[in-house]
């Protein structure tokens, strides 16, 4: 069955039986009661104090705010740059035009930004939201003055069209919380089932710009933010909270127009900012209970569904746990990033195409130009932070690592621009493709300008109690931890390859330092403390734990070195690709088939991908097949395979030739990767003896003949293999 349009393709083409019971009935009482307890309601009017979110109970570990680390010298903090000074110069006006024009206030002759942000584009309002979020972000990383007097007007701006829409809008909103850059005409026509493209997702623009106003308060201080936003709130459990479950349901159902984002997580935000039991009502009138109930029982139904709809919808899910208690949401999130970073992940760590999820482990059968939608990334880190602050599982922080250093860091393009956000839509897995950049106006535009403003946000984290120090990354950065008046500086020129320091710049005492040892750290990991080893069992996919009396001028040095390795596609072993440590290295070259890629015949007995891939001189660079290895997060646009075709046909050591197919099992993996999965061998002798083990049992398990087998160990032998 034909997919609807996605809304890229509609980009490109414009530049060229209800149940009675209504849900807030159901809902408003269980969540006020479990909320109360730990939290006192803040006041919501213009004078109120800002307030950093409140930090629910359910989080073994909390995050730093976004001020209290800061970036050292790198790549991180090239990228960052770029984009604060497209948040300096972009002008306000432009942003605010489209507000103003819906509310009939004077738009001061600015042009709306574009892409799909225009005076009729369907949703328009939502790059507004976004830009809030970067200003905000901005001054919290910055402090820097003009920051945050945008800022201040962004929101005063909004908080005049919100007045303006309520005194004299034509037609007048139903409530005078409405803010959007459109009239409410398609919030009703969502609740009459309207398809896309009639219209776009209405609750998907208000999620954006809600969030966007949290943010100016949370991030940046501005106590009118939160005003606007309560507003925003009552209106919708006044749009929502009446109407019936099963209408809600089959709303959310809707391709694309029935798209919300995450508004499940930022009305529970705002209820966590302002005790209000209608702004947890109306986040659980966002159920998408099909889903929802599917993914609690670990029911994979994703396939043929539109990645960015709903990813966002389950870190709401996390949200509604923490104020609800009712574990199905929580154990719903657990599965549903299973589904996902398990089993629909490419090796840049994103998923989708076409915007869609497709079938369970497809990744070799869905590779094209139009793979891993920029903001399915985003929004998959945010689920997998949030789900580390609840179970601190390793797990989640690998695959923010991954998503992290090689798909958000290369998103953003390595040129200046005040006019641009210069960052990617979808980014291409396939062979020869080029990523394209710029996107003003469009989702992946407004997410891309939040992605490299915050990438400190998840290097450190504290347990609860304050007692613990988690290290996730290892990004060059200073933490200021006033509580505990500690001061801890990390060097290192992550993501290249070196030693890592952390300093204890100022204070000290008793504390659990937790050093995250990434999967990918297979050849050792080591930690010194003032010079001195440390006895620790670094297991890949770990943390260790240092627990000592620290003190000022302490030093620890983490090595990790990397190494070169590929990953396997799922359903095609033969497809994979090639990492050095955590960084994706992707093969320059425009051709549009995959590139055949032949390794084991070039082994010594170590049986190290560094016999057959070559340093060409620049750092992180390598050679393989005439062929340049590059970095995926150079952001340029030079045609690049991110997979290769592996081809090992016959069974070679070195220029010994056994004349023997190497043929696989029903995994996929052939005799060639079973053996040198074993490596390294320490003798000649040691490597026969292995061939000759497996040999037989590829012989007995009707995979060779008897004669084959000879052959093999006989070429094993005669290729007489030296470290």
């Amino acid at each position: 069955m034909s997919q609807p349009p996605t809304r890229r393709r509609l980009l490109s083409c414009a530049a060229g039986a209800a149940a009675a019971t209504p849900l807030a009935q159901t809902t408003v009482l269980a969540g006020t009661a479990h909320a109360a307890a730990r939290r006192a309601p803040q006041a919501v009017s213009g004078q109120a104090a800002a307030a950093a979110q409140p930090v629910p109970a359910s989080w073994s570990v909390h995050p730093f705010p976004l001020d209290q680390v800061t970036l050292g010298d790198g790549v991180f903090r090239t990228k960052r740059d770029l984009m604060l000074a497209y948040a300096r110069s972009y002008p306000a006006d432009r942003i605010l035009a489209v507000f103003r024009a819906n509310a009939g206030l004077d738009t001061r002759g600015a042009r709306p930004p574009g892409g799909w942000e225009t005076a009729d584009g369907n949703l328009r309002g939502h790059y507004g939201g976004h830009f809030l979020t970067l200003v905000a972000q901005a001054y919290a990383d910055t402090r820097e003055a003009a920051l945050k007097s945008k800022l201040d007007h962004l929101v005063g701006a909004l908080g005049e069209c919100q007045t303006a829409l309520a005194e004299h809008g034509s037609p007048r909103p139903s409530h005078p919380g409405y803010l959007a850059a459109y009239p409410e005409t398609q919030f009703i026509l969502l609740e009459s089932y309207t398809t896309y493209p009639t219209i776009w997702a209405p609750y998907y623009t208000c999620h954006k710009i809600m969030r966007g106003l949290l943010d100016a308060h949370t991030l940046a201080g501005n106590a009118q933010a939160l005003t606007i936003a309560s507003k925003m709130g009552d209106w919708v459990h006044s749009r929502l909270g009446g109407l019936p479950k099963a209408q809600l349901e089959r709303m959310w159902s809707i391709y694309i127009a029935g798209e919300y984002g995450g508004m499940n997580e930022v009305m529970a935000d705002l209820y966590a900012l302002t005790g209000r039991a209608e702004h947890l009502a109306a986040a659980r009138c966002f159920d998408n209970t099909a889903l929802l109930d599917a993914c609690a029982e670990d029911r994979d139904v994703l396939d043929g569904r539109h990645a960015n709809q709903h990813i966002p919808q389950f870190t709401g899910y996390l949200r509604l746990f923490d104020e609800t208690g009712e574990e199905r949401y929580a154990e719903a999130a657990r599965n549903f990033w299973g589904m996902v970073a398990g089993h629909r992940t490419y090796s840049l760590g994103g998923t989708g195409q076409g915007e869609m999820f497709r079938a369970r482990d497809a990744v070799a059968a869905t590779l094209d130009d139009k793979n891993a939608e920029t903001c399915a990334t985003y929004n998959m880190l945010k689920l997998s932070r949030q789900l580390f602050f609840r179970e601190p599982d390793p797990v989640h922080m690998d695959h923010y690592e991954r998503g992290l250093t090689n798909h958000i860091l290369a998103s953003r393009r390595d040129t200046a621009s005040t006019s641009s956000p210069e960052v990617t839509y979808f980014v291409g897995m396939g062979p020869g493709v080029v990523r394209e950049y710029g996107n003003t106006g469009t989702c992946c535009g407004g997410t891309g300008m939040e992605n490299h403003t915050k990438y400190q946000d998840s290097v450190y984290f504290r347990s609860a109690d304050g007692a613990a120090l988690y290290v996730n990354l290892y990004l060059a950065s200073t933490l200021r931890w006033p509580e505990r008046g500690l001061v801890i500086q990390q060097a290192g020129a992550y993501p290249a390859e070196g030693v890592r320091t952390l300093t204890f710049r100022e204070g000290g005492g008793r504390l659990d330092l937790k050093l995250r040892v990434p999967s990918w750290a297979t050849a050792g990991f080591t930690v010194t403390v003032n010079g001195v080893r440390q006895r620790v069992e670094a297991e890949p996919g770990s943390y260790v734990t240092l627990s000592r009396n620290w003190r000022r001028g302490d030093r620890v040095g983490i090595s990790a070195p990397y190494r070169l390795r590929v990953e396997r596609a799922l359903d095609d072993p033969t497809v994979q690709s090639v990492f050095f440590g955590p960084l994706l290295l992707v093969a320059q070259s425009p051709e549009t088939g995959f590139r055949p890629f032949s390794f084991y015949k070039g082994f010594t007995l170590r049986g190290d991908l560094a016999d057959v891939i070559r340093p060409e001189g620049r750092p992180l660079h390598f050679t393989t097949h005439g062929l340049t290895l590059a970095p995926f997060f150079i952001g340029n646009d030079v045609p690049y395979h991110a997979y290769f075709r592996r081809s090992e046909p016959v069974v070679v050591f070195g220029t010994a030739d056994s004349g023997v197919p190497n043929r696989s099992r029903s995994d996929g993996l052939t005799f060639l990767d079973v053996l040198w999965a074993q490596a390294p061998f320490t003798t000649s002798e040691t490597f026969v003896r292995a061939v000759r083990t497996l040999a037989d049992v590829w012989a007995a398990e009707g995979r060779f003949s008897g004669a084959e087998r000879d052959a093999v160990v006989a070429a094993a032998t005669r290729a007489g293999l030296r470290s």
